[in-house]
């Protein structure tokens, strides 16, 4: 059994001793003292919160625990029930609500579950509010309503709200996507997706949807991450049912893999800059992504005139910096695109829509788009170190090795060469540094990550 409690929210496996899974003794604190922490932001005896889940088997269960607790703490709710993620995000400030949570565990197997905690906007707290939480939750300061003060629950269906949302974004074009009478293929892994990715192709003139894994009952086909070894079966489907492009969302429908039409992965990476590519076409301006997403970002972004920012590794700190350099697009390398027109979080039903608009309008097979991107390759490594190692020193003396390269230490230490980066990141709860290299080639990519990897065993004494 594993739980583990961060600042960006509480996730762990479902059954098993209180603390030691996502246990309902769990679930009731970590949802009371958020409860708390918004009663006091908010000012309020009474704030209002949305609630959304996906379709994972644990999903009813929580929720029905999640929204005991809220009510028990005098909020009032808003269910909208099976929801994606970033359906959920736009419920919150269409509901004038104080703040939301969701349950899902995103690609996590299907025994796990999680509460994403959201604010007033729909976006994911700071690292800060979620501290705060933590510390409200292991002090157990919270008091429950009385009778008279309990919250009301209301139920409402926000999936064809979002998918209107999606249609009435200017850069999304019905027409030209209707008059190019694609067959798409979508792969939604049986949770959420599966019923909102269908609607929504269908509302976007697709002319035939072939649909793999969309019955949301919670027991994902494969390892749920959209990466390309979970894809394989997926990607043979789709080569072989003639489409002209595939899709694969994760469970909550944040992340947005593409399957090119001869069964070729686009890459995850290459999701964002697509994205942007179509975007800064017709509205120039800045883009973000984080220090591990890829550079060909960096390159389409410039190429279009604009200036790229790298943020530190995970949502709220990219929708931070995209704020702050106005940026038009931005998003995560694993397949998470952040459309401020749209909202500030990542939203596979946007990326699909923008895709399938830039499919159109630009008239070539999705494998010959992909190949107008330049070609970047991306190593994924790591170093175990024993515990009495000081990485902190170890990321230290790496910067102090590369002073004269471009070093960014926002969130670790990431080097950037003329043709090649590293980024390197400790783990939270491990003596582990996690290595990241690009390169234009995965055989440069990986000697980079082998080079790092013996200079940081040089630096720590390993033989």
């Amino acid at each position: 059994m594993t739980l583990i409690k961060s600042i960006s929210g509480i996730r762990g496996t479902i059954g098993g001793k209180p603390g030691e899974g996502l246990s309902p003794l769990d679930v009731v604190k970590f949802t009371s003292a958020y409860a708390v922490f918004i009663k006091a932001k908010a000012n309020k005896q009474n704030p209002k919160i949305v609630v959304g889940r996906d379709a994972r088997i644990s999903g009813e269960m929580v929720k029905s625990l999640v929204i005991g607790s809220l009510t028990g703490m005098g909020c009032n709710v808003v269910d909208i029930d099976l929801a994606t993620t970033p359906t959920t995000e736009i419920a919150v400030p269409k509901e004038n609500a104080d703040g939301g949570i969701i349950l899902t565990a995103s690609h996590n197997p299907k025994q796990w579950n999680a509460l994403k905690l959201l604010d007033a906007n729909g976006e994911f707290l700071s690292a800060a509010a979620g501290a705060e939480i933590l510390q409200i939750a292991e002090s157990e300061s919270f008091v429950f309503a009385e009778v008279d003060q309990l919250g009301k629950v209301e139920n409402k269906n926000y999936t064809d709200i979002h998918i209107q949302d999606v249609l009435n974004l200017e850069l999304v074009d019905v027409a030209a996507i209707k008059a190019a009478k694609f067959r798409v293929a979508i792969d939604a892994v049986n949770s959420v997706g599966g019923t909102v990715i269908p609607a929504l192709l269908k509302a976007l003139g697709v002319a035939e949807i072939i649909e793999i894994n969309c019955d949301p009952t919670g027991h994902f086909a494969h390892t749920p991450e959209p990466l390309p070894e979970n894809l394989v079966e997926t990607s043979e489907i789709i080569k072989k049912s003639k489409v002209d492009v595939g899709f694969v969302v994760d469970p909550d429908v944040d992340r947005l893999a593409i399957i090119n039409e001869d069964g070729s992965m686009f890459n995850e990476e290459y999701t964002l800059v697509a994205m942007a590519d179509y975007v800064l076409r017709h509205t120039p301006g800045n883009t973000v992504s984080n220090l591990s997403s890829s550079r060909a970002l960096r390159v389409i972004t410039e190429k279009h005139g604009g200036s790229y920012s790298a943020a530190a590794v995970g949502e709220v700190n990219v929708v931070a910096e995209m704020r702050r350099t106005n940026a038009v697009i931005g998003g995560e390398g694993n397949g998470g695109v952040i459309y401020p027109a749209s909202h500030n979080g990542r939203d596979a039903l946007v990326g699909i829509a923008l895709f399938l608009t830039h499919l159109a309008k630009t008239g070539m097979k999705c494998s010959e788009l992909r190949k107008t991107y330049p070609d970047f390759f991306i190593s994924k490594n790591k170093i175990e170190l024993t515990p009495e190692i000081d990485v902190d020193q170890i990321l230290v003396k790496m910067k102090e090795k590369y002073r004269n390269e471009q070093v960014n230490d926002i969130d670790g230490v990431k080097i950037d060469f003329a043709e090649e980066w590293v980024h390197l990141r400790k783990s939270n709860t491990e003596p582990i540094i996690r290595i990241y290299s690009e390169a234009p080639s995965m055989e440069k990519a990986d000697l980079l990550a082998q080079k790092i990897i013996m200079e940081i065993r040089e630096l720590a004494g390993i033989n």
